[in-house]
């Protein structure tokens, strides 16, 4: 069983934990990238995210043949960006589900756990980016004025970090 960096993961986990809902990027045959709101129902300790969709959805189709995908995430209150790249399956997981399961989800899947187009997408995380600009507005828009003023970028506007699961 491999060994995962829990302190990555759990940094992960809490920048995410705020931002319910990740824009879920995937490639379609033609290459073209679509983008569409899923929220986020877990990080577990493997450091896989996990989603709940249809299984007649059309992009879940693109899944099996392009499984490479990105979920970004913001919170701008926080001045906190997010990109998460990993390889997605989509899986029929009935237990899975039940952990997951939310009275909320029920307005997607009407018919609960026993619909029969319920699934979970699995994305096993590969690199996270996030930019974490942790200062205040007003002391952004210090620097901000500053740049303008003297024409040389910011010494710093917040954090960039690149994690690697």
């Amino acid at each position: 069983m491999p060994l995962y960096n829990q302190e990555q993961i759990h940094a992960l986990a809490a920048r995410i934990k705020d931002v319910p809902v990740g824009m879920f990027t995937t490639s379609g045959d033609q290459n073209v990238l679509t983008c569409r709101p899923l929220p986020t129902q877990q990080i577990d300790n493997e450091g896989n995210l996990w989603f709940f969709t249809a299984d007649d959805a059309d992009f879940t189709a693109d899944l099996q043949h392009h499984p490479d995908v990105n979920i970004s995430f913001s919170n701008p209150k926080e001045n906190l960006y997010l990109s998460v790249s990993g390889h997605a399956c989509m899986l029929k997981d009935r237990a899975k589900a039940r952990e997951l399961w939310h009275p909320t989800v029920r307005g997607w899947f009407p018919g609960g756990l026993d619909d029969p187009h319920l699934a979970l997408i699995r994305v096993r995380v590969q690199t996270a980016e996030y930019w974490d600009a942790g200062a205040g507005k007003m002391k952004q828009l210090l620097q901000l004025a500053r740049t303008a003023i003297s024409g040389r970028m910011p010494l710093q506007m917040g954090r960039h970090t690149t994690i690697c699961l």
